[in-house]
């Protein structure tokens, strides 16, 4: 009978797959498609939303200047046109005007040409002035430096509330002098308003810019007029201005230093009067100089990268020379701010596409059940026969009559199969199911392991049992070895009565057919030791087994005729092994390997000699070893150290008695028997030696 292959497709899975092939693809490519197209709305949108924003804040910076600055050209053109003014007390509310014009404007003054200093200036009552808080309440301050009337300035100041009501005021000797100060140094050299450098504001302590304007007379210069703003101030326009939650802004001077940031993060710092700007790539944030790192080196302004896993889009967008400075508005806004949004939608059709294939797929396995089913459950019971082990499967009713008849000549196959394969092995029946040929006459040699066993004193034990606790005994005994034998792929050949015989290496093929018999013995020595203690529990008398085993080439295959037909193996090798299964009893052993068996299994066994025999047929010797243990397959199969020490003793006593140094020989099998009194194998080689010596013409008869 051929059997399907597992290559052969399934009905129920066919169908389920051939939806999912023609229903899935679509589902992805419609899917990408819309992902691919959002994606591209939602980075055409980002740049576009990037680039007003450029447009934007390069506007706003300006506006931010560009009130102060016609302040600042107003106070110029009064200092122009009244030179003295700015030297009285009566530009105190002019200035006041200037500072209160706008929230940005800390601090409006002007500084004459002869050193002489007037300030309206916000406070800040936490922070110390000429080395003291100023008075609670204090909002503005009015203060003035006038060279002229003593050797050494006074640096005045009067403490105003916000009202401007007077609530204190403070004095002390200044080496302040304007003329020193950037802010005028810039005005002066250009001639015209002016935006500083970022500069340290000597009068407040903080950090920012000056709008500076000269004012002359007749072409000479009178003086300059400023109003100040803070770093502060641009990094808050920042933060509150963002194309996007996750968007990061800087302005940068003409180097990349930072000026201002939307993380309102302190990036400068002071050092004797000096300011030192953070360079863009020296912040904390990673993504700024990767961004940076990526900017086109041409007039491009927009471009895109990649970083940690996410895409972003940035510009660089230099401000008009108009402005007076070089500065640098840089934005870097992560793609995802603005694909959320589609990435949601994706997610939800992705969700519902994915809900709607499970219930295709759920109906149509329902409907692909009602047909396939039946056909299925009886591939399941055709599969269960060539594994020729399975349970039965219950029977199969269907109201279709072809499925029903195929059923019944299934069961009845299994039966039949199974029926067959109680008496031929099990091996020989699964290669019959699983190929092409027909069962025939005819045979081949290969070399294989042949395991012989039987019960020791079986005759003597048969006249004291019942019949029927016997044959349950050793139905018990025959269940051990046939389940170690199956264990280790062995093939069972034969029950003799109370002996079985079996073989490795056919008809499957198994390069280590040797080591399983050995390990198959082993398994069947200790089952049948806890039978047997199970037994003596009981009151009954034990069963001890006797096992051979022999590696040979031999010939294997049907013999007998085309009625009936046995599959087995023949040869010298088989009588053996045989032979080697009944010296046991000489010399007390239970399970005896010969010397091939030790070639080509003995690393992982644990045995010991016994002696050379002479097996009916041959002329030569046959080395043979009593297996006692092994390694690798459990711990209750490993030698303790009393059976290795045993072992290590009579190889030396061996090795004496293959030298035929019998004298030796004989004293270290004695020395055995002192530590080992019960060894059986020391005691009849001792005792073979004893009458070696007595009988001097005969050299060593060992032969039975």
């Amino acid at each position: 009978m051929r059997l399907l292959h597992d290559t052969n497709l399934r009905l129920r899975p066919s169908i389920l797959t051939l939806f999912v092939l023609l229903t899935v693809p679509v589902f992805i490519a419609i899917v990408a498609v819309n992902y691919v197209s959002n994606e591209r709305i939602a980075r055409d949108n980002a740049e576009s939303l990037l680039k007003r924003f450029n447009v934007e804040a390069v506007e706003n910076i300006q506006n931010v200047f560009e009130p102060i600055k016609s302040l600042v050209r107003s106070a110029a053109a009064v200092g122009s046109e009244q030179p003295e003014f700015f030297a009285s007390k009566r530009s105190v509310a002019y200035l006041f005007s200037i500072l209160q014009h706008s929230e940005r404007i800390i601090s409006a003054y002007v500084g004459l040409t002869d050193g002489a200093f007037r300030q309206a200036r916000q406070i800040d009552p936490a922070v110390e002035i000429q080395g003291k808080l100023p008075p609670p309440g204090t909002r503005y301050a009015e203060r003035w430096i006038d060279p002229s009337l003593r050797a050494a300035p006074i640096d005045h100041y009067i403490f105003l509330d916000a009202e401007r009501r007077e609530l204190g005021s403070s004095e002390q000797t200044t080496s302040y002098d304007p003329r020193a100060r950037l802010w005028y140094r810039t005005a002066q050299q250009t001639g015209a308003i002016s935006v500083s450098d970022v500069d340290v504001f000597a009068t407040l302590g903080l950090v920012g810019f000056t709008v500076g304007a000269p004012f002359y007379q007749d072409g000479k210069l009178q003086g300059v007029a400023a109003a100040d703003i803070t770093l502060d101030d641009l990094s808050s326009y920042l933060a509150d201005h963002k194309v996007s939650p996750g968007t990061l802004s800087y302005i940068l001077d003409h180097q990349g230093r930072v000026i201002a940031n939307s993380e309102r993060s302190k990036t400068y710092a002071s050092h004797a009067g000096r300011v030192e700007l953070q360079h863009v790539t020296s912040l904390g944030n990673e993504l700024p100089a990767v961004a940076f790192g990526f900017r086109p080196r041409g007039d491009e302004k927009m471009f895109s990268f990649s970083h940690g896993g996410k895409e972003y889009v940035a510009s660089l967008t230099t401000l008009p020379a108009s402005f007076g400075k070089k500065w640098q508005l840089f934005v870097v806004t992560p793609l995802a701010d603005f694909t959320s949004i589609f990435a949601e939608h994706n997610n939800k059709l992705f969700i519902f596409g994915l809900i709607a294939i499970a219930l295709q797929i759920l109906i149509i396995y329902f409907l692909s059940s009602v047909i396939s089913s039946p056909l299925e459950n009886l591939a399941r019971k055709v599969t269960r026969i060539q594994d020729l082990g399975g349970e039965n499967l219950p029977p199969l009713h269907s109201p279709i009559r072809e499925v029903a008849l195929l059923s019944r000549a299934i069961d009845t196959l299994d039966t039949a199969v199974k029926s067959f394969s109680a008496f031929v092995p099990v091996g020989l029946v699964r290669e019959l199911l699983e190929s092409d040929q027909k069962l025939e006459l005819g045979g081949h040699s290969r070399f294989l392991t042949i395991f012989f066993s039987d019960l020791e004193a079986f005759s003597s034990l048969s006249e004291e049992l019942p019949s029927q606790e016997l044959l349950l005994r050793v139905s018990a005994y025959l269940e051990i070895v046939t389940k170690a034998v199956n264990e280790e792929h062995g093939t069972i050949d034969k029950f003799i009565g109370d002996g079985v015989m079996a073989f490795w290496g056919a008809p499957a093929l198994l390069d280590d057919h040797a080591l399983r018999a050995c390990f198959a013995a082993l398994r069947i020595r200790k089952s049948m030791a806890a039978l047997n203690a199970r037994w003596e529990a009981e009151g009954s008398k034990p069963m001890r087994i006797r096992v051979g085993i022999h590696s040979d080439a031999v010939l294997v295959g049907n013999i007998g005729s085309k009625e009936r037909m046995s599959y087995t193996v023949m040869g010298d090798g088989v009588n053996v092994a045989a032979r080697l299964e009944g010296i046991n009893k000489e010399y007390g052993t239970r399970i005896c390997i010969s010397h091939s068996v030790f070639k080509e299994a003995g690393e992982r066994l644990c045995v010991r000699p016994v002696d050379d025999v002479v097996v009916k047929g041959r002329r030569s010797k046959v080395p043979i070893y009593e297996l006692v243990g092994a390694y690798g397959i459990g711990e209750e199969f490993e030698p303790d150290a009393a059976t290795e020490k045993l072992c290590r003793m009579t190889r030396v006593a061996y090795e004496a008695l293959m030298s035929e140094d019998f004298a030796l020989a004989l004293e270290r099998y004695r020395e055995i028997l002192i530590e080992y009194p019960e060894d059986t194998v020391a005691n009849e080689m001792a005792k073979r030696l004893v009458a070696t010596e007595t009988t001097p013409r005969v050299q060593r008869q060992m032969s039975r």
